[in-house]
């Protein structure tokens, strides 16, 4: 198994690294050039949306990388990309893969200093520490969709299809189970 992550900005290694603890070999999206190395599924990181969204497109990398989520390509997003991935942003007229059926509030908990952490759990998963920085709230979500875990009434955590959100950080969290969720029950 080969995990694509996302490495144009944001929280990258730290996912890296998680997926390394799991024995899981990784690869980084940097470049068009990289999408022609065969991955099986790709982790969209935290960080800022807005330049991770400019960067894909000046790098030629958006359209092909939506047709592979499109097409089911498993994909886990955390923070910023839950914000690629939403099919509708609340507070932001920009839209970027719009192939996850939710709504999404950006910056929801307030800036750098809104951050805060807390317990939760998530079904499949259990109880995780989450951390929340600059995070998104994900305001509504389709039928579709199943819900695997809130914070402050509003949902923090979603599957679809092929794509899990985590509007929280789990890489920078010791606790491995997101990322082994994620391995073992999305990537065939």
């Amino acid at each position: 198994m080969k995990i694509a992550v996302l490495a144009l900005q944001g929280a990258f290694a730290e996912h890296e690294k998680a997926l390394h603890r799991l024995g899981i070999e990784t690869i980084e999206l940097r470049k068009k050039q990289d999408l022609h190395t065969r991955f099986d599924a790709l982790i969209l990181p935290g960080g800022e949306s807005t330049v991770q969204g400019k960067l894909l497109k000046e790098f030629g990398m958006f359209e092909e990388l939506k047709y592979r989520i499109e097409n089911g390509l498993p994909v886990m997003a955390t923070c910023a990309g839950v914000i690629l991935l939403a099919q509708t942003l609340v507070n932001d007229d920009r839209n970027y893969f719009k192939t996850f059926p939710i709504k999404v509030v950006r910056n929801a908990y307030g800036r750098q200093l809104g951050s805060f952490h807390q317990k939760g759990t998530l079904k499949d998963i259990g109880a995780f520490d989450m951390e929340f920085i600059r995070a998104p709230l994900i305001a509504s979500a389709s039928p579709d969709c199943t819900v695997l875990g809130t914070v402050k009434e509003s949902i923090a955590a979603v599957r679809y299809q092929n794509q899990l959100a985590f509007t929280f950080h789990p890489e920078l969290t010791d606790d491995l189970a997101v990322h082994q969720y994620f391995c073992q029950k999305m990537v065939h």
